[in-house]
C-alpha cells in the first residue's frame, strides 16, 4: 500500500487506495485526510487539533452556554468524543463547565476568555492553512468545486430520505 506524503512532491505525491469502488471517492478521501492533517500540524504549535477547534467554534458561533447534547449534535459526534473534547479543553482553562439553572443534572458548556482568544487565534490559523491548501484554485474554480460537491451532498440525501421515506411506509 501506498502512503500519502504531505512533504511538498506534488504531483509526484503517492496515492493511498482506501478500497472504493470509485476513484473518485477515494480522491474525496484522500483530499479530505491530507488536508486535515496539514491543518492539524498546522494548529499543534497553538496546542489545538481540529476537533478542538471545532468545539471551540461551535461554542463560539452560537454566543450561548450549550449543553453537552446539543454540543455534540453540532459537531456531528457521539457524546463520548464530545466529553473527551471538553474535558481536554476544561483542563486547559478554554472552557466551563456550569450546572443548568433548570436542569440540575445537566451541565452548561461556555467559553472562557481564554478559551475565546484561543478560538480567534487557531480560527485564523486554520483560514490561512485552508487558503495556503486551496490557493492554486481560481475564484471559478473553487464555485465549481463547491458546486459539484453540493451535487454529491444533494443525491446523497436524497437516496437516504426515499430510503426512510419507503421503510415508514413498508411498515
Amino acid at each position: 500500500m501506498s502512503v500519502l506524503r504531505i512533504d511538498g512532491s506534488g504531483a509526484d505525491m503517492a496515492r493511498q487506495h482506501h478500497g472504493s469502488s470509485d476513484v473518485l471517492v477515494d480522491e474525496l478521501f484522500d483530499t479530505t485526510v491530507v488536508l486535515r492533517s496539514f491543518v492539524e500540524s498546522r494548529l499543534r504549535p497553538l496546542s489545538s487539533s481540529v476537533a478542538r477547534l471545532r468545539a471551540l467554534r461551535m461554542l463560539a458561533r452560537e454566543g450561548v452556554p450549550l449543553r453537552m447534547r446539543d454540543l455534540s449534535e453540532l459537531l456531528g459526534v457521539a457524546a463520548r468524543t464530545t466529553t473527551t473534547i471538553v474535558d481536554s479543553l476544561e483542563h486547559d482553562g478554554l472552557v466551563e463547565r456550569v450546572r443548568h439553572s433548570d436542569d440540575r443534572r445537566a451541565f452548561l458548556i461556555s467559553l472562557t476568555t481564554a478559551g475565546r482568544a484561543h478560538y480567534d487565534q487557531a480560527e485564523a490559523v486554520d483560514t490561512q492553512a485552508l487558503a495556503d491548501a486551496t490557493g492554486t484554485l481560481s475564484a471559478e474554480e473553487r464555485e465549481q468545486l463547491r458546486v459539484l460537491l453540493g451535487k454529491v451532498r444533494e443525491a446523497v440525501h436524497q437516496e437516504v430520505h426515499q430510503e426512510v421515506h419507503q421503510e415508514v411506509h413498508q411498515e
